[in-house]
């Protein structure tokens, strides 16, 4: 019985966060950023949630990954770790990770996904076709 209950507790968290993910449309949807703080952000960038909650995509220069705490409607990423290529887009690229990484709440309503933070910033994402 306490070998149970043992794997029971390991087991539940690791649902959860499946569960969690799969809030966020098939493990696998790409999600792309197409507002900031009710502007249009022109540069493109793109998310993904995968089954397990780790966080992934393309910002404005560079592939990105992060760690990713779901729980219902938290959204916290972990630091977030970047490839280093430079282009044209590196200011956009800067205020994407800096608005990604201060959201901690996130609501999925069909094809839309929109992360927001305490201070009233807002990312709006469409999925992708």
């Amino acid at each position: 019985m306490r070998l149970f209950i043992a794997a029971l507790i390991t087991i539940t968290p690791l649902m959860q966060s499946a569960a969690m993910a799969a809030n966020f449309g098939a493990p696998g949807t790409t999600w792309t950023l197409v507002e900031l703080n009710g502007a249009p952000f022109t540069a493109r960038a793109t998310l993904s949630i995968d089954k397990d909650g780790r966080v992934s995509g393309q910002a404005p220069c560079n592939r990105f990954t992060s760690s990713n705490s779901i729980t219902h409607s938290n959204f916290d990423t972990g630091p977030i770790a970047a490839t280093r290529m430079a282009c044209p887009d590196l200011d956009a690229e800067a205020v994407f990770f800096t608005a990604l990484n201060a959201m901690n709440t996130v609501d999925v309503q069909g094809d839309t996904l929109i992360l927001r933070d305490d201070a009233d910033g807002e990312m709006m994402f469409k999925a992708s076709e």
